[in-house]
């Protein structure tokens, strides 16, 4: 199936055959999907912390760092553009030439709401002669897409999202990478006023990317008056996957094999090779303008407020079982907190004697922490939480792909309908031990919950191999904490039009 010529650009990407022939294998077997025991509620597995309360972590996460820690704002941004303007490219291939869909009309009714709009017009009187007023005027639609999304224009169809204006402010607009700069300034600041940021970009970007925020750096320091520490990091092409047609044959053009991105679940090898104490996680396009930005403030230093909490308890109990100090109460209490607090629980664990069960409570304690901020917005698309059934027998809280859900089973479709939650990827993580050793991520990554994914390119439908997620398998064996947050702090703009919204207005 694969020719020689197939096998050296495989080679070059860093992909060994032997993990290529695992993909294969998944994509001709079909998915394997969790078993799943029920959806996580504010009932029992999201923790909704009182208004009363949330002093209290708040003034642990103040405490916290009066230490000189390491704190680092880590942001995807090394998705592909191509799912924000598919309405539009799809427009160019129309055989209509006047907006007739839903959301084209939409898109130019309020053309002048977008913080590119200025740009944007600027480049059509350039290359038209023409206003965008005037270009619609004249029913030339179709020009005004090409000059927005295509490199004789603003490029937007092939930036990353990280460097399209996404909002106007009263000193003038603001990409999303600027609106991350500026929250970072609020949360993800240490004693020293260091700002440490770390964005995920393809590589083909990198050099834009780091040129933009080398520009754009010292308006934020002055404004804030803080020190920005910015990095950056690629996809690694070794995490890319296979385009597979319908038959499951690989896909060729012009170039050879095609690939498609591994997924955020790629992203795990760059979390890894992040050193810090404490890693705030948000995706690029999750960002609102200032008026609007107190409460994802708030709510991001809670949720680290409660990490700080809880990796506190932990440490102190591992300590206490290295001390050898400790009585079989204290065993219970242990126990009881892995059951009650972080909703991990073995129906093995009544038979074991003492000696094994303070093995098992070791090992359960002493992983990376994560604490997981969930949304209430039953029906919404994307991850939600559930307890599931993990390789070791033992339940616990995940956050699932719909992918990753058997919905040819009326159990599976249920568990989705009565979920009550989604997940808007707004994590708060520690990834050290409790002797200060930084654990290696990558040996809690659970490999059976790669999933299979169908994707389209320029109108080309194919499927393709999708690691275990970043906050999904990649995760799967971590400490979970999922606590309920307002739907305010979930703000993605997954389609252009996601722009027009209310609250990027």
């Amino acid at each position: 199936m694969l020719s020689q010529t197939d096998i050296k650009q495989i080679k070059n990407k860093g992909i060994s055959i032997h993990e290529l022939n695992k993909q294969l294998e998944y994509l001709n077997k079909g998915m394997h999907y969790l078993s799943i025991i029920t959806p996580a509620s504010t009932k029992r597995g999201i923790k909704c912390i009182p208004i009363t309360e949330q002093k209290i972590y708040l003034n642990a996460w103040f405490s916290y760092l009066k230490d000189n820690k390491i704190i680092i704002k880590f942001v995807p941004a090394s998705g592909s553009p191509y799912k924000m303007f598919k309405n539009l490219f799809e427009f160019l291939l129309a055989s209509h030439t006047i907006p007739t869909t839903n959301f084209e009309q939409i898109f130019f009714q309020k053309i002048h709401h977008f913080a590119f709009y200025q740009d944007l017009n600027e480049i059509c009187v350039t290359n038209e002669k023409k206003s965008i007023d005037e270009l619609i005027a004249a029913k030339n639609y179709k020009i005004i897409i090409k000059n927005l999304l295509f490199d004789q224009g603003l490029n937007y169809g092939y930036l990353p999202k990280g460097l399209m204006l996404f909002h106007t402010n009263p000193n003038g607009h603001r990409t999303a990478m600027e609106e991350h700069l500026v929250e970072g300034a609020f949360y993800a600041i240490n004693k020293n006023r260091e700002v440490k940021i770390h964005f995920t970009v393809l590589p083909e970007y990198r050099y834009s990317a780091e040129s933009f925020i080398k520009k754009k750096i010292d308006i934020y320091t002055k404004l804030f008056n803080v020190k920005y520490c910015v990095n950056f990091s690629n996809q690694d092409i070794c995490t890319n996957t296979l385009a597979l047609d319908k038959n499951n044959c690989p896909i060729h053009n012009q170039n050879g094999l095609v690939f498609s991105l591994g997924g955020h679940g790629s992203l795990i090898r760059n979390l890894n090779s992040i050193t810090a104490d404490i890693i705030f996680i948000k995706n690029i396009d999750n960002v609102v303008p200032d008026s609007i930005k107190a409460t994802t403030i708030r709510y991001k230093q809670l949720l680290a407020g409660i990490l700080v909490t809880y990796q506190q308890k932990i440490f102190e109990y591992l300590s206490l079982i290295d001390s050898g100090k400790y009585t079989h109460e204290k065993l219970l209490e242990m126990l009881y907190f892995l059951q009650n607090d972080l909703y991990i629980k073995n129906p093995e664990t009544k038979y074991l004697e003492n000696g094994e069960l303070i093995l098992y409570i070791k090992s359960k304690l002493n992983r990376p922490i994560r604490i997981c901020g969930m949304v209430r917005s039953k029906g919404m698309k994307g991850g939600k939480p559930f307890f599931t059934v993990n390789p070791d027998k033992t339940i616990s809280l995940q956050i699932l792909e719909i992918p990753q859900i058997d919905l040819k089973n009326s159990e599976g479709k249920n568990m989705i309908k009565n979920s009550t939650h989604s997940n808007p990827v707004d994590l708060v993580c520690s990834v050290k031990n409790y002797k200060g050793e930084k654990f290696d991520l990558l040996k809690y990554t659970d490999v059976n919950t790669a999933f299979i994914s169908s994707e389209e390119i320029n109108g080309k439908k194919f499927k393709t191999f999708k690691l275990p997620g970043l906050w999904n398998g990649a995760m799967s064996n971590w400490n979970t904490i999922f606590v309920e947050v307002p739907i305010e702090t979930f703000n993605p703009v997954e389609t252009i039009n996601d722009l027009l919204r209310p609250k990027h207005q």
